[in-house]
């Protein structure tokens, strides 16, 4: 994972705020747990991920492998021979045990991060195209925050 500085003010309730690509970044959405870890070294946040199989979500006969736990079923789908070409996930999802997590959230894929220099291009064609909007259209458009937005206008 790529080291990122922010500074984030504290509100009177002592609650910071995360920007929104950072919770795209690492698949927080809103109403998500998150787990935080203090040492001598410093403070570590991220999301709360339970005691469950990370592919399938059952909590029976679990290993925990690499910063998550997999059940012995799955562990056995990407042992097989028929299996070694096809993704993890496909693999699993194709097995009749696996049962569908409920969340409260809508499941999206992980956006790729746009590299800022080809962000600024897109910024400076959309401003040329549409010079009065204001920023927040730019983001929706962009599928940005607001506060990136006026940070890549800085760049131009």
């Amino acid at each position: 994972m790529k080291n990122t500085g922010m500074t984030r003010p504290l509100d009177q309730l002592g609650r910071i705020v995360l920007p929104k690509e950072m919770r795209t970044t690492m698949d927080i959405n809103i109403g998500d747990s998150l787990e935080f870890f203090v040492n001598e070294e410093g403070f570590v946040l991220r999301k709360y991920t339970g005691v469950s199989c990370k592919f399938c979500g059952t909590v029976d006969h679990l290993t925990y492998f690499r910063d998550s736990f997999i059940c012995a079923d799955c562990i056995q789908v990407l042992k097989t021979e028929e299996n070694v070409h096809a993704t993890s996930t496909d693999a699993i999802h194709a097995q009749e045990h696996v049962k569908p997590i409920q969340t409260n959230t809508t499941w999206r894929p992980k956006q790729s991060r746009v590299q800022q220099g080809e962000m600024v291009k897109k910024l400076r064609k959309l401003i040329q195209e549409h010079p009065n909007l204001p920023q927040k259209v730019y983001a929706e458009m962009l599928d940005i925050s607001q506060g990136r937005v006026s940070q890549l206008k800085k760049l131009l």
